[in-house]
């Protein structure tokens, strides 16, 4: 057990040195950043999607946007597409579950609000069809993905690849991205508080 956790803890230290020193992330990062702030002194929204482990990461950004992240601020409109979960299910079985995020991205999404599309393959049928109606819409699209060249790449404004394809590390390599994001549009937003 303990070469496991040894083996676990390792190779997360290693693909963070390599997030560390990929300026093509950095950039990325900062542009994302940028937009986001712009976005919400437009009164617009970020709204997020994922399925299981990535559904999760998109309700914890959210939630760091929408209450807090380090200081006390008047919250941010960030919600996760999948919360309202009588609505996932009414139209997981009217339409189907490739159309959960699609169809609420017709319900609620606005030109230029953000959304936030997160996979570990960057194949998620649901996912793949939000970024679509997003781009119908004519709301920016950033995704999280890992370094398999999916389907979303196709239709993200911004993609940030983390470069592996072992999941839980690629998820974790994620919520570090969104906790980076959440601080810094915070920081831009209430350089005051």
């Amino acid at each position: 057990m303990k070469n496991t956790i040894n083996t676990c803890i390792l190779n997360s230290m290693k693909l963070n040195e390599l997030l560390l020193n990929d300026s093509n992330i950095h950039s990325t990062l900062i542009n994302i950043v940028d937009l986001i702030v712009n976005s919400y002194k437009k009164s617009n929204k970020v709204l997020l999607c994922g399925n299981g482990g990535s559904a999760a990461d998109a309700q914890h950004i959210a939630a760091e946007l929408s209450g807090r992240f380090y200081k006390d601020r008047e919250p941010l409109y960030a919600e996760a597409l999948h919360v309202n979960s009588s609505f996932v299910t009414a139209v997981a079985n009217d339409y189907g579950f490739d159309h959960v995020y699609s169809r609420m991205l017709e319900a609620c999404g606005k030109k230029e609000d953000v959304l936030f599309a997160i996979s570990t393959s960057g194949n998620s049928k649901n996912i793949v069809n939000a970024l679509i109606k997003a781009n119908e819409i004519g709301i920016v699209t950033i995704g999280l993905t890992g370094n398999n060249k999916g389907k979303m790449n196709d239709y993200c404004d911004f993609l940030i690849e983390i470069p592996s394809v072992d999941t839980p590390r690629i998820q974790e390599s994620h919520i570090l991205i969104g906790h980076i994001i959440c601080q810094l549009v915070e920081e831009k937003l209430f350089p005051d508080e």
